[in-house]
Order: C-alpha cells, then sequence, then structure tokens
C-alpha cells in the first residue's frame, strides 16, 4: 500500500556535471518489501537509490551494524571496506609478511586498505598528498607514511623496501601512477587497479621482466560467496575493533553537487566523505 510520508532525496533525470544532482523535497518514503530489512544494518548498494532519507536495500546487500559503531561510521563501511578487501584477499591474494603499498591510503578505500593489511600481518607503506593524510596514514595502520607530492617520494619508497619494490601495489589513481607502480613492484608482485580518471602509457617488458601483474577491481562482480566472506572478515574487525571507518567532510544533502566537486578538486583525501540526513 502506497505511504503518504514524503522525503527529500537526490533525482538525477540527465546526464551531466555535479549540477545535474537536483534535490526533490516531495518524493514519496519507499515502503519496505518481502527480504528488504528494517534492522540496525549498513548496505553495500540500494534499489531506490542512497542520497535520500529513506531507501530501500535487498538482503543480500545489508549486513549487520554492531552497537560499538555508530551511523556516519556504518556509511563509510560498505563500498570502501568490501572493495579494500576484495582488492587485497581476493584479487592480490595477499600474505603475511608481504609488502603492501597502498597509493592514496588517506581516502575511504585507502584507510580500509591500511587496517585490513595491518590486521592481517602485511607490511603496510601508504601515500597521501597532505601531512594531515600522512598522519592519518600512520593512526589507520600504516608502518609508513610518504607524500606522493614530493619529488623524490617514489626512491624513499624503493629505500624503505631496501631496494627490493613491494609485493601488492593498491592503486587508486593509475592513470597516473601506474607507470612508475611497475618499477616499484618485487618480483612477482601485483598491482590492483581500484580507481583510474583517463588513459596512461606503461611499457610491457615491465612487466615481464618481473613476471608481474595488473589486475583490476570492480566490487559489482563479486559472487554472493565472496561477498559473504568478505562479510564475515569485516564483522570480526568490527567485533575485535581492528576495524575503525574515519570520518572525512560532511554534507548535507542540499550539497551533493558541491560534495561531487570537492571528490574531484581536493588537494588530498582525508577520510569518508559522507552526507548527514
Amino acid at each position: 500500500m502506497a505511504t503518504s510520508k514524503l522525503m527529500r532525496a537526490i533525482r538525477v533525470s540527465e546526464f551531466g556535471a555535479p549540477s545535474v544532482l537536483k534535490l526533490c523535497t516531495d518524493l514519496p518514503v519507499p515502503n519496505p518489501g518481502q527480504k528488504q530489512t528494517g534492522d540496525r544494518v549498513f548496505t553495500t548498494g540500494t534499489v531506490t537509490g542512497g542520497y535520500a532519507e529513506f531507501t530501500l536495500a535487498s538482503e543480500d546487500t545489508v549486513h549487520k551494524l554492531p552497537d560499538t559503531l555508530d551511523y556516519k561510521q556504518g556509511a563509510a563501511i560498505g563500498v570502501p571496506y568490501f572493495t579494500a578487501y576484495r582488492a587485497l584477499v581476493q584479487k592480490a591474494h595477499a600474505k603475511a609478511g608481504e609488502t603492501v603499498l597502498i597509493h592514496g591510503a588517506s581516502g575511504g578505500v585507502g584507510i580500509a586498505a591500511c587496517q585490513i593489511a595491518r590486521a592481517f600481518g602485511l607490511k603496510v607503506l601508504g601515500t597521501a598528498g597532505t601531512s594531515e593524510g600522512m598522519q592519518l596514514v600512520l593512526s589507520s595502520g600504516a608502518h609508513l607514511a610518504f607524500n606522493h607530492r614530493e619529488k623524490y617520494y617514489l626512491d624513499k619508497i624503493k629505500n624503505a623496501t631496501n631496494g627490493q619494490g613491494v609485493n601488492v601495489i593498491i592503486e587508486m589513481l593509475s592513470n597516473v601512477n601506474l607507470s612508475n607502480d611497475l618499477q616499484l613492484l618485487d618480483f612477482g608482485g601485483r598491482v590492483i587497479i581500484v580507481g583510474s580518471r583517463g588513459p596512461i602509457e606503461i611499457y610491457p617488458r615491465d612487466i615481464m621482466v618481473k613476471e608481474t601483474s595488473i589486475i583490476g577491481v570492480a566490487l559489482y562482480n563479486a559472487t554472493n560467496k565472496e561477498t559473504s566472506e568478505c562479510a564475515t572478515a569485516l564483522f570480526a574487525g568490527m567485533e575485535t575493533g581492528w576495524l575503525k571507518p574515519v570520518i572525512g567532510p560532511e554534507y548535507t544533502l542540499d550539497k551533493a553537487a558541491k560534495a561531487h566537486e570537492d571528490i574531484i578538486s581536493s588537494p588530498g583525501a582525508s577520510g569518508k566523505m559522507i552526507f548527514i540526513i
């Protein structure tokens, strides 16, 4: 039965710049149907859209949110932590004792990757674009942090591995870094592509010489079994305390366009950007 309650939500009716994100104030509140839960949960995806005061999600995309975490933290778990786990464990097959470089470690996925990698026994190196971001990376579990805006930061990373290179790179901006990443890998190393904003030229011989791999990650390809495995591992992190989402900039719903502009223009990420409803 349709509800008479109304809600505020962002609607997009055309392709374009962030300005196409329009706030509507008179949309009907959706009614949960079968297998659309009402418990205290976080979600990795919705049916009706997440930029809203109310949303529907199917039960295979919602997961229990422990009482130890608030809803702001819950909003920062879904995509970032599931992506980081998929990248590190399911795609890179990272093992305890290996060295991982998280390139762009101060954002939502980067912080998640730092915490997971540290909990799983890896040596964790992270980069950020600001001194604040570097401190955040260190407090999130990285052993060492580097400023990727410094001229010779790549040499510093190589030196930190005694010239050997890293086993795994989690890459958030591959159109800028991928060619350099290939130089930083040890024999048999893996670059995991989490993000890219354009093309880049690389030399395949760099991959051949060390028999390295470039592997892409897209969370929507995860099977139910993979998602369940990830959810179980992350819930253990919530229970034991190593999974601690860091909240970055907060925006009200009417500032959705501004949030999207800031994602592109920010000098350096600092935690997970969220909406306050």
